[in-house]
């Protein structure tokens, strides 16, 4: 791993080191257990890990070829048992227990201390600490499945699995310690993240480009048709990720309180601002508004909103929507230019998504949204801009060297793309021997 990446940031945190809190922040919360909080987030993990199954899958189902449709399926649908596993077994560990300003410590392997009674104070006071891991642990499963846009139809299922299990120990749970973790360096340096910009967005975007780069183009890239075979499915997935989205980030105020409401509406209108500003920027360029923009320019906005979303008001978040959404649009449309084969363009949303995301939470954060973040630099405060640009070059950097070196050390162990036989009949056949559709059977 890039451990230089590491230290750098770690020098950039001395000089950008956050002010303390105030008294009444610092005041240890008693330890009791809310039940109407533990419902809300039990309800939250349920709403996160519907984003990935059956939403994501669906939304990229519906934008490959019919014969890679069961493939791509399959990748979301497998990734909620393997990452749900080993976070169980070390990932939560790893990310979340005390350990050093990089890493957790493996106090909590298997589980191990982690209460499903008591809570633990440094995270969640009123809920069960089980409540708590299993919220997170729906987000570790989404975002190694984002990624899997990138690569779709040429991977073969046994590199996916090696690459994702590496991406997740090596990568994922390490930037979920310096954002969110007890002692991580960015959390203690100040970066503002509710809801995942770095760790997931970011992380999944740049990790994505680095696969695009490393697999290399479909056969036929830029030279023969490759349109979505169903939108339907696609809009049905996007309307399923915008459902689900509410638990990701109103869930994140880990309580059934004023922080979730606030949340949540800045959730709603981004999103709603995002899709305006992606079909209308394809009216005006391409002549006609698509559904499959609609549906791509919902999930920018939802990207966007998503590390801002606890810490600003209704009217930013509309602005931070409708930038996502035209910025995106023509973000997506560089691939062409540059010759990267991002299948389903998650470079395009996740990664600037992301990144917008991010550096907006730096200008418009509001300590009268959430008195537990900080001014942006639109109310004053330009430091946190700063500190938000500092976790932006973070994630981007390490996810990207890391993905690069992982995506070659699978390939040497055992291979990352299929055959041009099987990339040919479809993944669907090759990797699972099966047809998605039976039509005329």
């Amino acid at each position: 791993m890039p451990l230089a990446i590491s230290c750098l940031g770690a020098a950039l945190a001395g000089l950008l080191r956050a002010a303390p809190l105030t008294a009444a922040a610092a005041a240890a919360p008693p330890l009791a257990i809310n039940s109407g909080d533990t419902a809300w987030l039990l309800t939250s993990s349920a709403l996160v890990l519907l984003m990935t199954a059956p939403g994501l899958a669906l939304f990229y189902g519906g934008m490959v070829r019919r014969k890679n449709v069961l493939a791509i399926l399959m990748q979301s649908f497998i990734l909620a048992a393997l990452v749900s596993i080993q976070w169980m077994l070390f990932g939560y560990s790893i990310a979340f227990s005390p350990g050093n300003a990089f890493i957790g410590g493996l106090q909590w392997i298997g589980l191990s201390g982690v209460s499903a009674t008591q809570p633990y104070a440094a995270y969640a006071p009123t809920v069960p600490h089980q409540a708590y891991m299993i919220f997170q642990c729906m987000f570790a499963v989404i975002t190694p499945a984002l990624i899997t846009g990138a690569f779709a139809e040429r991977i073969s299922f046994k590199g996916f699995l090696v690459f994702s299990l590496l991406w997740m120990t090596l990568i994922y749970d390490p930037l979920a310690h310096w954002v969110w973790g007890v002692g991580g360096w960015l959390h203690d340096l100040g970066a503002l993240d509710f809801a995942g910009g770095t760790v997931v967005h970011i992380s999944s975007g740049t990790s994505a480009l680095a696969a695009a780069l490393v697999i290399g183009q479909r056969r036929g890239f830029m030279r023969e048709p490759m349109p979505p075979h169903n939108l339907t499915l696609t809009l049905t997935g996007a309307g399923l990720l915008w459902f689900g989205w509410f638990g990701f980030n109103a869930g994140s105020a880990l309580a059934a309180n004023g922080l979730a409401t606030s949340a949540f509406v800045a959730t709603h209108f981004g999103a709603a601002a995002a899709a305006l500003g992606w079909v209308f920027a394809e009216w005006i360029i391409l002549g006609k508004p698509t559904t499959l923009g609609v549906a791509s320019g919902v999930v920018a906005g939802l990207v966007a909103i998503t590390p801002a979303s606890g810490y600003v008001g209704p009217l930013p978040a509309m602005v931070i929507g409708l930038v996502a959404g035209v910025v995106c649009f023509f973000a997506v449309r560089l691939k062409a230019r540059f010759g990267y084969d991002d299948a389903l363009d998650v470079v395009g949303v996740h990664a600037v998504g992301g990144i917008w995301g991010a550096l907006a939470t730096g200008l418009f954060a509001s300590v009268a949204v959430n008195a537990a973040g900080g001014n942006g630099l639109f109310y004053g405060n330009p430091r946190q801009f700063l500190i938000q640009a500092v976790a932006v070059a973070t994630s981007i950097s390490f996810a990207f060297v890391g993905s690069l070196i992982l995506l070659k050390i699978t390939d040497a162990l055992v291979g990352l793309r299929v055959s041009d036989e099987a990339e040919r009949s479809g993944l669907d056949l090759s990797e699972h021997d099966e047809n998605a559709y039976e039509l005329g059977a």
